[in-house]
């Protein structure tokens, strides 16, 4: 896996844009991820972008993100891009790439932290664009970053355990995007 830093502000930007388009009569709606709605999906958005800056800040978090429709907060609209905004700038914080950091209870070294924070907006970027209808337009780099990554994570499911699915298999000549939505767990294919 790469260790250099990582601008997480295309991907950023691209959940942002894809955040806004949600519907309200949509937020029940299935996603991707097995038994959460698009709610549930925007709660878990909500409080892993919090999780990640707290992560590239070293302040430990108690607790890590939820899914649960139940606990979205009602100022989600106005809460995630804040919260975006604020992940992007304390990771281009040189001192967030440096020794370890820790989020939902998972101390890594700084660089894979950041590595995962960049592949959960990018996923779930594309997890909430196929559930509410959207057109999903993330930057190839950050796309590349991620494939790289997920390919890393060994095919057992001792390994891939909270992190990713059971690999979907996808041809090798497949587009970017379909690889490493398939290498999570996802069928490219899903739609909602």
């Amino acid at each position: 896996m790469e260790t250099t830093t990582i601008d997480l502000a295309p991907a950023a930007a691209e959940l942002e844009r894809i955040a806004a388009g949600v519907r309200d009569a949509q937020l029940c709606d299935p996603t991707p991820c097995d038994t959460v709605s698009v709610a549930g999906l925007l709660d878990h958005l909500v409080g892993l972008t919090l999780a990640f800056r707290m992560a590239a800040e070293k302040t430990v978090p108690e607790g890590g993100p939820d899914a649960d429709a139940a606990h979205l907060a009602p100022d989600w609209r106005t809460r995630l891009p804040a919260q975006l905004a604020e992940l992007v700038a304390a990771w281009r914080s040189p001192s967030a790439w440096e020794g370890t950091a820790e989020a939902g209870g998972v101390e890594l070294p700084a660089p894979d932290m950041g590595m995962v924070a960049l592949n959960e907006l990018v996923v779930h970027g594309w997890d909430l664009a196929v559930a509410t209808g959207q057109e999903y337009r993330p930057d190839e780099e950050s796309v590349r970053r991620c494939l790289q990554f997920a390919v890393s994570v060994p095919d057992d499911p001792e390994a891939r355990a909270g992190l990713f699915g059971p690999a979907v298999p996808v041809p090798d000549d497949a587009p970017l995007l379909d690889r490493l939505i398939g290498r999570t767990g996802r069928d490219p294919a899903w739609r909602a």
